[in-house]
């Protein structure tokens, strides 16, 4: 089994807004531009345009509503599949800043999320967020080949194609990182 995340998320800004939406730059750099409870970077939905600020105890209908709906401390940056799982469920649910998400998930060795079985919130979670669902695994996936990709190229860079099987991994990741520049500049 491998890590659920290596960069764990921690909410740092102190300004006080009356929109929780204008936090939403401040969210997705204390979030590492990846979603709270999936650990997806949100490049591969389209940017922190295409995320969603999770209100991690639903405001709506509270006494107190106008306060955790502006509360940092109560903001997730977080992907829409999962934002629309959890809706206004006030659920089993675990602070992604708050707690360890490693003692809680685990990932297997194609990045299939899966729950710590001794965690009944991890369980939960699981269920109600989705988080079985493939296209978290293959956005995992895309994160290592991205990761592995750049290492590549930057090794290519330094020692030069040496040989026909380098000129090829150098072919490959030179145009996956065209194309990835191309969807960045979309």
């Amino acid at each position: 089994m491998l890590q659920f995340r290596t960069q764990h998320p921690k909410r740092t800004y102190s300004k006080v807004h009356s929109n929780y939406r204008d936090y939403k730059p401040f969210l997705a750099k204390d979030f590492n531009c990846k979603c709270g409870y999936t650990d997806c970077n949100d490049f591969w939905f389209g940017g922190k345009d295409n995320f969603h600020i999770d209100h991690f105890i639903p405001w709506k209908g509270k006494p107190n509503s106008a306060k955790l709906k502006c509360d940092y401390q109560n903001l997730v940056y977080c992907c829409s599949y999962v934002n629309i799982a959890k809706s206004n469920d006030e659920g089993n649910y675990l602070d992604p800043c708050n707690v360890d998400f490693n003692k809680h998930f685990s990932r297997n060795e194609v990045g299939v999320i899966i729950p710590i079985t001794t965690s009944p919130k991890a369980i939960y979670m699981h269920n109600k967020l989705k988080l079985y669902l493939k296209r978290f695994q293959i956005i995992w996936l895309l994160d290592q080949l991205d990761d592995r990709m750049t290492k590549l190229v930057d090794r290519i860079e330094k020692q030069g194609k040496t040989d026909e099987l380098n000129s090829l991994l150098a072919d490959v990741t030179i145009e996956y990182s065209k194309y990835k520049k191309y969807l960045r500049a979309l």
